[in-house]
């Protein structure tokens, strides 16, 4: 009778795997938040503490089953795939970009615009120098993992437009979530040694820094109030990253590498 019963659920969030997804990542991200207000009193963000429990999660699932694709081998979790998929993951990015207005950002002047672009190539220069010293030496990869140290979506996005391999994508990804965690979590701690207190700095901030995620994190561990100058020119920085980096910046490095 108790086999019959857990057979019937499992059926039903196989069925349903992208609706059981959305639940999972809810349960666990209001896990995260609590957590970061009862133990951390909001210094350590939920949002971290959720990407952590994932990469955790995902590192067991694939020993556990041998597979690839993280939980999402797990029949029942197999919508995680597509709920992390680069569709959602396109949509999200345009969708973000939609909700940025442009004469809000050039309110920074120059020096808002000097810190995007200044950040992008910085992290993607120290990507792809980090990708050469660990052997890497064709310029695909080089571009993908140095879009990578810019955000784990601009990695991704950029590895696919060059057509890099997945294992080179997936270093991508995990050098953006590296960088997004430590943004998060020493943003509060480093706000009050370089001025991180009022919008104009938070728009250049986010701009050098770029890590939507993190930078919206940090900043709200920081002042919320700050948050959405900050996540505005870090959006911009995922768009322009996504755009110059398969083009300007991949040029760039195969004229460097040969």
């Amino acid at each position: 009778m108790t086999n019959g019963i857990f057979a019937l659920i499992e059926s039903i969030l196989v069925k349903y795997s992208l609706v059981t997804a959305f639940a999972v990542v809810a349960l666990v991200v209001w896990f995260s938040y609590w957590a970061s207000a009862r133990f951390t009193k909001g210094h350590l963000h939920g949002s971290a503490i959720a990407i952590f429990i994932a990469l955790l999660a995902a590192g067991f699932c694939g020993m556990l089953t041998k597979g690839k694709q993280g939980v999402a081998d797990i029949a029942w979790l197999s919508g995680v795939g597509l709920l992390g998929g680069a569709m959602l993951r396109d949509f999200a990015i345009v969708a973000t970009a939609f909700g940025v207005k442009l004469e809000q950002f050039t309110r920074t002047g120059f020096s808002g615009v000097l810190s995007l672009f200044l950040g992008l190539f910085v992290s993607f220069f120290l990507g792809a120098a980090a990708a050469w010293a660990f052997g890497y030496r064709d310029a695909v990869s080089l571009t993908t993992i140095g879009g990578g140290a810019g955000t784990f979506i601009i990695g991704p996005v950029t590895g696919t437009a060059l057509g890099a391999s997945s294992e080179v994508i997936a270093l991508s990804v995990a050098a953006g979530l590296v960088k997004a965690i430590l943004v998060m979590c020493l943003t509060p701690f480093v706000a009050p040694l370089i001025g991180l207190d009022n919008p104009r700095s938070a728009l250049i901030f986010g701009g050098l820094m770029g890590t939507t995620s993190g930078v919206a994190a940090g900043l709200a561990a920081t002042d919320e109030k700050l948050v959405p100058y900050g996540a505005m020119t870090a959006t911009f920085y995922t768009g322009l990253g996504c755009l110059i980096g398969p083009s300007v910046v991949f040029v760039i490095i195969r004229a460097l590498v040969g």
